[in-house]
């Protein structure tokens, strides 16, 4: 490991780096150095690497576990301002680690830091070594809640993972800390010890004591005005708080007011060391824009005059169509936006082209993780010229009485820059107008282009946007080129002080990884000679080839179906999908399917290999990103699922050692959310809500008693070490622990569908107590996370609420049997159990917000928007609510629905809103109003108490008739206010009868 370090020393030296050392104090990470925290703040620049013993209390396992320990090292690099290339240089690093990266599969894949604590994010990755993280590689954007400028590259390696895989060894003790001695005999004595003390012999109330006091010393310094020495203080105090949050000493609310606590100390003192910089005049300098002292940075720049000339040049030797061939590069996409950015460019490019007049042909948009291509043929030389007409005075304006100018005419003629003789007439709107009529010539299609194709760079927006050292520019991550060909010229223009070229880049390991493209037909397979397919689909399609030739090999299979969004998701991951079949032990397979299942596809992205039943075989496929020493790097996935599945074993063990009372009892120390308690006071209020849901329904005593069984353990798995280390597992654990730990079947069946549905395409709960779990924590989070603004925004959906809405309708629509309950009782049910008030205003938010739900999925589904609103009335019961739309639905194109909604809609019209239906028998004055009255009573006498809508079309005619009979023979609104209201009244005797049935006013 020595020689690793000095290694990473010696190399970024080169790179200009200072080298720095370790805080002299407890940190969590390389991070928290004052060389990283402070010194991103500011304008100053400043490179620096140094190594970092990294403790984290929380990770202590007495050294028994071979890849978790409770100080690890870490080797920090900070590059400020970012330099443009910073993922070529960290390349070079692992080059000078001894790392063959030809020979490796070495990616960038999606992963977005935060740190609640000291106010501090960042976007960028995890950097895989055939599957091992070995890297966190950041772009930092705020560090103590302050914008940062210029934006800061972080790259932090795992030393200990790094040197296990290089040196193929299984466990952090056997590596080789230097020559003829291991890690394990240089610190395994204090990583037992330090385990000791953080998980069992940390003295609580002195702990306490040293994090008030630290706090209040950094409080006091920063009054002073000193924020190193503050800083100091601050790192104690996280120091101090891990080892108590190790202890299990932490509760809820404590959590919650010492990471505010952390949160303001981290941002005053950010604020103050900037201020102190200031004052001292940046004795570092300031950071110069990467893109010039122009400003050229700052906007996007077409070059139409300098595209003119050379394109009415081309276009007079080069009459036919050319092809346009346009590439957007960037450092990896997360795979979700890699499909979203097709989408973007596609829209933006048909939209500008459709405000032009540039003739084309097809529009062709592809992505891969580093960049989109979109090709365009046919493009015309020039856009066609054509008549312009503009509208000047009206004719009467124009002239005086002796047909001379006015000045108005001649004011036009001069905007115009035209001879008044030159102007004709038209007419606009019935009324002449003096016109301008001139030829317009068309513009080359590179000055067209030039203008175009910077908006479709400037516009790009993701998700989650950040910004790098391109002023003016925001997206998911850096652009880093843009190849613009129109046929085999340039279409010149800059964006951000990026030029539009003829340069693309390929494979990183590639012999010549920026090459020139010479014209811009064929593009796409010039990116496939060079090991590129830009096609997702065709990604796919090869992915799942593979997957099914060498699962095949094993006799096995891999479930294409089941992973569908996972091989979507390794489609945008790669450039070129190279599959390898890995294997591990056999004795792996002891362990539930689910965990083993769930390790391969959500922490490695890979297919697990199933036999013809359907039970798990000990192979993985996974996907390689291009040319590789398939051999090296299979033993490099296999070694990392092993050391997974151990972690994995670890946690099992310790599990099943642990009584499911007392995982439950750890919920006291899991945060919900600040107002709402812990997660053991809202497994209570889950546990609650769902009996009262019993009460109200007619449940057999065995459902009864495994509601009540199960109620008691809800959400207990949440304590145990495994769904704590994979959350995804949530409700599997609890199924498979309750299982062991000999509960009755149903018990273990209804805790794990309480968390069903997990996403909107998982299964529903089958059994009725796992039903009302399920029901019951969905109220629980909508009742109590709305009236906190918990509310989605946009896309921004943190706490899963529509999913919780939508869920909440899918399962009351699966299981009639609960039509007894409404969607506003069981969210008042909730809402009473919850530790803050919830107003009727809120209440009726969230019902409306389920309702929404309910209607939004109603119109995937192809029905009419009229019919699904028709019948939202009824949506607090959304089995009632769809079943009035199949009776809609038939009884479309019926008579009896024709003349039923007209009549009925021409009551609406006439009666005003909160009129009573309550008239007086006594006040009819003519025929028709006691028609009408007999009528209405006789329909409801002969439809009942529960009407649906087919009885009422069949029973409808004599109420028809007797509305239009009076509408013809009344006069409603009489003189006589009192008549008249005993009128308007018996037409909402109508409305009263009608509209539980269905919103009249939105039929069509």
């Amino acid at each position: 490991m020595q020689d690793a370090l000095l290694a990473l020393n010696a190399y970024w030296s080169q790179q200009g780096c200072l080298v720095a050392q370790p805080m002299n104090s407890e940190v969590g990470a390389g991070t928290l150095n004052p060389a990283t925290f402070l010194r991103v703040q500011g304008p100053e620049p400043w490179r620096v690497a140094y190594v970092e013993p990294s403790v984290r209390p929380d990770d202590s396992r007495y050294g028994e576990n071979p890849n978790r320990l409770q100080t690890h090292t870490q080797f920090q690099v900070i590059l400020k301002p970012e330099p443009g290339n910073a993922q070529e240089l960290y390349l070079g690093s692992l080059k000078a680690l001894g790392i063959d990266i030809d020979a490796h599969d070495v990616r960038f894949v999606e992963d977005n830091w935060a740190s609640p604590a000291l106010g501090a994010w960042g976007l960028g990755w995890e950097v895989w070594l055939d599957g091992l993280e070995i890297t966190q590689f950041t772009y930092f954007q705020q560090a103590g809640g302050i914008t940062l400028d210029p934006v800061s590259v972080e790259i932090t390696y795992g030393l200990e993972r790094i040197l296990m895989a290089l040196q193929g060894v299984s466990h952090f003790k056997d590596i080789a800390y230097a020559p003829g001695v291991t890690y394990g005999e240089v610190f395994g004595q204090a990583e037992y010890e330090m385990s000791r003390y953080y998980l069992d012999d940390a003295d609580v109330d002195t702990n306490r004591e040293l994090f008030e006091a630290y706090a209040k010393e950094a409080r006091r310094l920063l009054d002073l005005r000193l924020p190193v020495p503050a800083y100091s203080y601050v790192l104690k105090c996280s120091h101090t708080f891990n080892v108590l949050d190790a202890r299990g000493a932490i509760s809820t609310t404590e959590r919650a007011r010492s990471f505010a606590r952390m949160r303001g100390l981290a941002h005053d003192v950010a604020a103050l060391w900037a201020e102190r910089r200031a004052e001292l005049k940046h004795p570092l300098g300031t950071a110069t824009d990467p893109a010039g002292p122009d400003g050229a940075a700052g906007g996007l720049t077409g070059a139409p005059g300098v595209a003119g000339e050379p394109g009415a040049g081309a276009a007079a030797a080069r009459p036919r169509p050319r092809t346009l061939a346009f590439e957007i590069g960037f450092e990896e996409l997360p795979p979700a936006e890699a499909t979203r950015v097709v989408e973007a460019v596609r829209e933006a490019l048909e939209s500008g082209l459709g405000a032009s007049r540039l003739g084309h042909g097809a529009l062709n948009v592809l992505a891969t993780p580093r960049r989109v291509v979109a090709t365009l043929e046919g493009v015309e030389a020039h856009e066609p010229d054509h008549e312009q007409t503009v509208r000047g005075p009206r004719v009467s304006a124009a002239y005086d009485a002796d047909g001379k100018p006015t000045q108005a005419l001649l004011g036009f003629a001069r905007s115009q820059d035209a001879d008044p003789a030159e102007l004709g007439r038209g007419e606009f709107g019935g009324r002449e107008h003096v016109v301008l009529t001139r030829r317009v010539s068309g513009r080359p299609a590179e000055e067209v282009l030039a203008q175009l194709l910077p908006t479709v760079v400037s516009g790009l927006r993701a998700e989650k946007n950040m910004r790098w050292n391109a002023s003016g520019l925001s997206y998911s991550r850096p652009i880093r080129w843009i190849l613009a060909l129109l046929g085999d010229e340039v279409v010149p223009f800059s964006v951000s002080g990026l030029d539009a070229g003829r340069s693309t880049r390929v494979h990183r390991t590639a012999p010549q990884p920026v090459i020139d493209v010479a014209m811009a037909d064929g593009y796409v397979e010039l990116l496939a000679r060079h090991g590129i397919i830009a096609d997702t689909g065709a990604r796919r399609s090869a992915i799942e080839s593979a997957a099914v030739r060498l699962a095949a090999q094993v006799g096995g299979l891999v479930d294409l179906e089941a992973n569908r969004a996972l091989v979507d998701e390794i489609a945008n991951l790669v450039e070129y999908p190279t599959a390898i079949l890995g294997t591990f032990d056999q004795k792996y397979l002891e362990l539930p399917d689910q965990i083993l299942t769930t390790v391969m596809r959500k922490h490695q992205r890979y297919l697990p290999v199933l036999d013809q039943s359907g039970a798990l075989l000990p192979y993985f496929l996974t996907v390689a990103n291009g040319a590789c020493d398939q051999d090296v790097v299979r033993r490099g996935n296999e070694a990392v699922l092993r050391a997974r599945y151990e972690d994995a074993a670890f946690f099992w063990r310790a599990d099943l050692e642990t009584p499911l009372e007392s995982m439950q009892e750890r919920l006291e120390l899991l945060t919900f959310e600040d107002k709402l308690g812990s997660m053991a006071d809202r497994a209570q209020r889950i546990a609650d809500t769902a009996t009262e849901f019993a009460s109200l329904l007619p449940m057999g005593a065995r459902d009864l008693i495994t509601l009540e069984k199960a109620a008691g353990l809800v959400k207990f798995d949440l304590g145990s070490q495994m769904v704590t280390e994979l959350s995804s597992l949530a409700g599997v654990m609890a199924e498979v622990y309750a299982k062991q730990a000999g509960r009755p079947e149903e018990v273990a069946q209804a805790l794990f569908e309480g968390e069903l549905p997990r996403h909107s395409a998982d299964k529903l709960p089958e059994s009725t107590p796992g039903a009302l779990l399920a029901l019951a924590d969905r109220a629980d989070l909508l009742a109590g996370l709305l009236p906190l603004g918990g509310a989605p925004t946009g896309g921004s959906d943190p706490f899963g609420l529509r999913r919780a809405a939508l869920g909440m309708v899918n399962i009351l629509r699966a299981h009639p049997a609960l039509a007894p309950l409404t969607v506003s009782t069981m969210l008042r049910i909730a809402a009473e159990r919850q530790p803050l008030d919830v107003t009727d205003a809120s209440l009726e938010e969230a019902q409306q917000f389920v309702v929404r739900r309910f209607e939004q999925q109603l119109l995937e589904a192809g029905h009419s928007v009229h019919d699904v609103r028709a019948v939202l009335a009824q949506a607090d019961r959304p089995v009632p609510a769809a079943g009035r739309l199949t009776e809609l639905e038939a009884a479309h194109g019926t008579q009896e629905l024709a003349v039923a909604t007209a009549a009925i809609q021409r009551v609406l019209r006439i009666v005003p809103d909160g009129t009573a239906a309550t008239p007086d028998p006594q006040l009819f004055s003519v025929p028709a109003e006691t028609n009408l009255h007999q009528a209405i009573e006789a329909t409801r006498a002969a439809l009942g108490s529960q009407p649906d809508l087919a009885s009422f079309l069949k029973e409808s005619g004599p109420l028809v008739q007797a509305i239009d009979a009076f509408f013809e023979g009344v006069m409603v609104m009489d003189e006589d206010p009192t008549v008249r209201a005993n009128r308007l009244a018996l037409l909402a005797s109508v409305l009263r009868l009608t509209t539980p049935l269905l919103d009249w006013a939105e039929l069509k």
